[in-house]
């Protein structure tokens, strides 16, 4: 069984200023393959980002003025790796705090030689207070997050007001959050979370239609087996 840190623990290293009493993650100790750890030490300082207290450049960080695309907790990368390596001429920031997927994404950025795939092992919340300027990002991904099934959890969602007021203030006229679940209740909530949540308007008339060029994730694989349904949704920020 895998060692769980406890709801309030922070990530190594975080400023005082920054540490949420409320975490929608929970850190595992999962142990990383010899490869894996090969490429976390060899690779981490060309593509994952630090976090500092001040707001990314992106084109500094890309080298062009392509369009931005924040994936927030990406797991081991499967599905991140396909949609990078298809869409060159979008930019991608995954964030993540599982190392070993850490390790993964990067091995595949170097032998796909990846250019439009940065990562921060970090937070996201607190990345997105601190280094994500406003009307800056033109999409969010968040693709099977913990749903965290019991009530007394559900503030640990990660999907839900005041964050997606947070999302909605970084994203660009026009952006989108994608949302994706093989839990039908925590769809509910996030359906409902969603459209309260000011300029922001369903694409839909309820749930999404499945996106086509959205990769497979292993969540994903295993909600299918468990006879889970897949249920998407897809919100965009509207004009000021």
């Amino acid at each position: 069984m895998e060692n769980k840190k406890s709801d309030t623990d922070p990530l190594p290293n975080t400023p005082a200023e920054h540490r949420r009493t409320v975490k929608t993650y929970v850190m595992r100790s999962g142990r990383m393959t010899a490869a894996q750890e090969r490429s976390y030490n060899e690779l981490s300082p060309a593509w994952c980002i630090p976090y500092e207290n001040k707001k990314l450049n992106f084109v500094d960080i890309f080298g062009n003025t392509n369009p931005i695309i924040v994936e927030i907790g990406f797991g081991m990368g499967d599905a991140t790796i396909k949609i990078a390596q298809q869409n060159p001429d979008i930019n991608y920031l995954g964030i993540e705090v599982h190392k070993p997927g850490v390790g993964k994404v990067l091995s595949e950025i170097k032998r796909l030689e990846l250019k439009n795939l940065y990562i921060i092992e970090y937070d996201a919340l607190d990345v997105l207070d601190t280094m994500i300027g406003d009307n800056s990002v033109n999409g969010f991904h968040i693709f099977f997050p913990d749903p965290w099934p019991k009530k007394r959890h559900h503030k640990r969602r990660l999907v839900q007001r005041p964050n997606t007021d947070l999302f909605t203030q970084k994203l660009t006229p026009g952006g989108y959050i994608y949302f994706v679940t093989d839990i039908i209740e925590y769809a509910e909530f996030a359906l409902e979370q969603l459209t309260d949540t000011p300029n922001l308007k369903n694409k839909y008339d309820g749930y999404a239609e499945p996106q086509d060029w959205r990769a497979m994730t292993k969540f994903e694989r295993k909600g299918m087996a468990a006879d889970r349904k897949i249920t998407e949704i897809l919100f965009e920020k509207q004009n000021a």
